[in-house]
């Protein structure tokens, strides 16, 4: 079995070592050939050591795994292999070989999940500060339209006031003069026909 790591690397668990030393363990029938059958035991875990870490497990996966696993399926497995020969955790550890149990094999597992977890997160943390940059920057730019916008609209309300104003003190009154007389069309022209607009765009505060 083949777990990847966050990182992409690889991890291998292998489940081939060899048990029928520890099986016969259990049918001994006195205190020295369970010791014997200990002993065999443990060396069978040793040697399954040595060969995992001679195998193409190396070469098959790329990048390399960072260790493999031996997987004992009992708690019981890996007491009895210790109690034969107690380096057992110091070779697989020379070796890149790690020996777990069901125990530690999940605790080893959950591990992975969470690695992948924090990987992920940090990732989507990556893409949010990403998208909230873009979204900043188009922000500024649409703001700075906006600005030359209001300050379009100021000048096109200043111009519309301007003649206003001239058609207020100038205009209006000679056409009134010229309706005393009884000069005019049969249209009306009202006084507010044409007044100033006091109503300025609203100021835009752009991002610094």
């Amino acid at each position: 079995m083949r777990v990847q790591l966050p990182s992409g690397k690889n991890i291998i668990v292998d489940s081939k070592v060899p048990l029928d030393a520890y099986l016969n363990s259990l049918e001994a029938d006195s205190e020295d050939e369970l010791k014997i059958s200990i002993k065999k035991h443990a060396s069978q875990v040793r040697r399954h050591i040595i060969d995992l870490s001679k195998k193409s497990y190396w070469e098959q996966f790329k990048p390399s795994p960072e260790f493999v696993v031996l997987f004992l399926p009992g708690e019981s497995f890996f007491s009895a292999a210790l109690q034969g020969d107690p380096s057992l955790i110091e070779v697989g550890v020379e070796n890149k070989i790690i020996i777990a149990t069901p125990t530690t094999l999940i605790a080893l597992l959950k591990a992975v999940y969470y690695g992948w977890r924090q990987e992920s997160m940090a990732e989507n943390s990556q893409k949010i500060s990403e998208l909230a940059q873009e979204l900043h920057k188009r922000m500024a730019t649409m703001l700075g339209h906006c600005s030359k916008l209001q300050s379009s609209l100021s000048k096109s309300v200043d111009a519309y006031n301007s003649v206003a104003g001239s058609y207020q003190s100038m205009v209006l009154p000679q056409i009134r003069r010229f309706e005393s007389l009884e000069v005019s069309s049969a249209k009306t022209i009202e006084d507010d026909v044409m007044t100033e607009i006091d109503i300025s765009p609203k100021k835009m505060n752009l991002p610094s």
